[in-house]
């Protein structure tokens, strides 16, 4: 007889057998070539610049620098500020053998040898008030004011560095996928020229000098094609450092087409980059540093003024009431003035100093605005022709694929050489590739100007 666990197990074999559908529920498949193209990241150019402001080490330690700045911002406004600290201590001096009353009423208490102490037993408790008011503190904290701001202008000039450097990867990528596209497309006209050869010579109608002139021209083809590749892959690393952890990793482009968007008015971009330019910003605050550097030094002749006040135990018991009802907790309170009087020309020789990095500042600060002049009149004039010459670049790769046609055509009616299809072959992959980068070019001069400008 069977045991019931023997039961069991023949039931449910019996009912899997019967319920075919529920094997085919739990069968493994395989991903589609569709599910593994979907898995391969896609990036458009503002995800592209998002990864990298995350993974390039100059822009994250620009950000880092500007978390300093602003952290040294508030500890310079706390040094303007009453500090307290609550100071305890004891103390033990050996006796001389005398008696003394030591401030503890009438009651006779051993003398401490050490003058300097009270008692042979001393125990401090108090809680300390120190403020110091100074003009060399106040121009500090406005030199830490402009040092964050101005922090924060070059942590914006390295991010716009690095978009430039992004999009100029990026476009150079969308160049290079087009060069491949292009070289493709030019081994297969060559592949076909040598296919039309080869027929007509055996037709009789060619010498066997144009097949070798095609198949000549063909393996030029194909060694263009294997130098787009390499440049192709070059291109995907160079960007895949700045957005991947493994920049071997395949991923694909969202914004592959060069179709280019429009260009602003001049107008328009010289308002934005009066508006929005961090390194007009980053030397404007450098000279406000350098201001407050020089007063800072000019301060050194002015007096300084503190103040403390202490409230506590000063007393040879720990405790708030000594014998005989002496009241051991109370307070102690002075103000110091000090006067600068002489310290052998170091101070004017700071304020010289001082005077000379505020004045390279001025001139930093100058040589930026005719920079960002220049740079924005450079920027806008490329971007502006090479605008201009898009659509004659177009024109051009329509009429080379025209005239390669119709050469084809003529070869094969026996009216033109091998050497006039190489050469259409030729003027079409050249007209192609003039095209291709001509949007590039444009799309980087963009790039370039919106990111003078703040747009990007």
């Amino acid at each position: 007889m069977l045991s019931p666990v023997f039961r069991m197990a023949a039931a449910i074999s019996a009912t899997l057998l019967l319920m075919p559908g529920a094997l085919a529920q739990t069968t493994v498949t395989a991903p589609s070539p569709a599910a593994k193209a979907s898995a391969v990241p896609v990036f458009a150019l503002q995800d592209a610049i998002a990864r990298a402001e995350i993974n390039d080490p100059g822009y994250v330690t620009s950000v880092a620098n500007r978390g300093v700045a602003n952290l040294d911002r508030s500890i310079s406004r706390s040094t303007l500020l009453p500090t307290v600290t609550f100071q305890n201590q004891y103390l033990y001096t050996q006796p001389n053998g005398l008696k003394n009353q030591a401030g503890q009423g009438f009651a006779a208490q051993d003398a401490p040898r050490f003058i300097a102490n009270n008692a042979i037993r001393e125990y401090e408790s108090q809680a300390l008030i120190t403020e110091t008011l100074s003009a060399a503190g106040f121009a500090g904290r406005k030199h830490a004011d402009a040092a964050a701001a101005k922090a924060t202008a070059d942590a914006e000039v390295a991010r716009r560095s690095l978009v430039v450097a992004v999009a100029s990867a990026y476009y150079t990528l969308v160049a290079e996928e087009s060069s491949v596209r292009i070289a493709q497309r030019a081994v297969s006209e060559a592949q076909s020229f040598v296919d039309l050869a080869k027929k007509l010579e055996a037709g009789r109608e060619v010498a066997h000098a144009d097949v070798i002139k095609a198949q000549l021209a063909l393996q030029q083809r194909q060694r263009d094609l294997a130098e787009a590749q390499l440049a192709d892959e070059k291109a995907r690393l160079d960007l895949g450092v700045f957005i991947l952890p493994d920049p071997r990793s395949p991923y694909s482009l969202a914004d592959s087409s060069l179709v280019p968007p429009p260009l602003p008015t001049r107008q328009e971009s010289e308002a934005a980059a009066a508006k929005n330019n961090p390194e007009l910003k980053s030397a404007l605050e450098a000279l406000h540093m350098s201001q407050d550097d020089v007063s800072a030094a000019r301060a050194a002749y002015l007096p300084v003024l503190s103040f403390n006040y202490t409230y506590g135990i000063d007393a040879p018991q720990f405790a708030a009431n000594g014998p005989a009802g002496v009241r051991n907790l109370g307070y102690s309170a002075f103000a110091n003035l000090n006067l600068p009087v002489w310290d052998w020309f170091a101070t004017h020789d700071r304020v010289k100093q001082s005077e000379l990095r505020r004045q390279v500042a001025q001139t930093q600060l100058s040589y930026t605005q005719k920079k960002l002049i220049a740079d924005l009149d450079e920027y806008y004039s490329e971007a502006k022709v090479v605008s201009d010459e898009l659509a004659s670049l177009n024109l051009s790769v329509k009429t080379a694929e025209d005239s390669l046609r119709l050469t084809k055509l003529r070869y094969g009616a026996g009216e033109a050489t091998a050497l006039e299809v190489v050469d259409a072959e030729n003027a079409a992959t050249q007209a192609e590739t003039a095209s291709a980068d001509g949007a590039v070019r444009y799309r980087v001069a963009l790039a370039n100007l919106q990111t003078l400008t703040g747009t990007l």
